[in-house]
């Protein structure tokens, strides 16, 4: 079985491009448009990674971080931040709500497989 993976990001493009870079190492991917139907998606997909934007409508990414650290099947979902934002004070609100880890864009798709392949490995998730 592969890994599910969940996407959050408003940027239809952007879902594309990470789409491409997960299914490639052959990940199950999901996407959502933004935090607000990622949540309402949550229990149909069972992700075992979420990978979200931060600027997004409706529900932004930290708060969404915050939402699926509240829900008792997914507090310990590995949750990375895929962002434009690279301040270390949004890092740190990132990490307050419970990210497990945080990729700047531009990214390297190589580098998020590996991060991705970490982090899952790590939660002993092949």
């Amino acid at each position: 079985m592969s890994a599910k993976i969940l996407i959050v990001e408003d940027s239809r493009s952007m879902r594309r491009i990470v789409r491409s870079a997960l299914e490639s190492e052959g990940y199950q991917v999901a996407e959502s448009e933004d935090g607000r139907q990622a949540l309402n998606a949550l229990r149909d997909v069972a992700p075992h990674l979420i990978i979200t934007d931060i600027n997004m409508p409706e529900v932004d990414g930290i708060s969404l971080v915050r939402e699926i650290r509240r829900l008792p099947s997914f507090r310990f979902t590995p949750v990375l931040i895929l962002t434009t934002e690279s301040g270390d004070d949004m890092k740190e609100n990132g990490r307050a709500a419970g990210a497990t880890g945080w990729i700047v864009k531009p990214f390297d798709p190589d580098q998020l497989r590996q991060v991705v392949a970490h982090v899952l490995k790590a939660r002993g998730v092949a």
